[in-house]
């Protein structure tokens, strides 16, 4: 049986990202983006705890979150663009720029210290019934999509030497 717990958890969980998805859209400050996006994705893994999909929730933190964190530290001290710069970002991270995020990330907290106090020791029951594990994942990405992870991955590739060879600064 479905516990009503977890269905408020994943309309929760939907909401935040829903909002958080329109806040990246809207700003107009890259970094409060970001934090949106970051948030976006974090209520995006509860929606896939919920549905059964742990593996593809933690996933999405990992690759997701931490990644695009790395990649616009990265993009930022790949550019170098001086003290002018600087003083931009530093009024981008205001206080005032945190309060929503915050507020919304409080939420994701509080509903996942909810359904992990709530439910039973063995664990919340997904919505969907049934647990979707690692070895589920594997059989499918590298059974028949097996080509299309591999062109991904080529893909992926390009983009990172192309993105290597855009950055490097020529020699005068």
């Amino acid at each position: 049986m479905i516990e009503p717990i977890v269905v408020g958890a994943f309309y929760v969980a939907a909401i935040v990202a829903l909002f958080s998805t329109v806040m990246v859209v809207v700003n107009t400050h890259p970094v409060h983006a970001l934090l949106y996006l970051v948030l976006s994705l974090l209520s995006v893994a509860m929606v896939f705890f919920t549905l059964g999909a742990p593996f593809a929730g933690v996933l999405e933190v990992i690759v997701y979150a931490g990644a695009i964190l790395v990649l616009f530290v990265f993009v930022v001290m790949m550019l170098n663009l001086g003290k002018q710069t600087v003083d931009q970002e530093r009024s981008w991270l205001k206080a005032s720029g945190w309060i929503g995020p915050a507020v919304l990330a409080a939420v994701l907290l509080a509903e996942l210290v909810l359904v992990l106090v709530v439910t039973p020791q063995n664990g919340f029951t997904p919505i969907s019934g049934q647990t979707v594990d690692a070895k589920a994942v594997g059989v499918a990405l590298y059974g028949p999509y097996l080509l299309a992870v591999e062109l991904a991955s080529t893909l992926l590739l390009a983009g990172l030497v192309a993105a290597y060879h855009l950055g490097r600064h020529q020699e005068s």
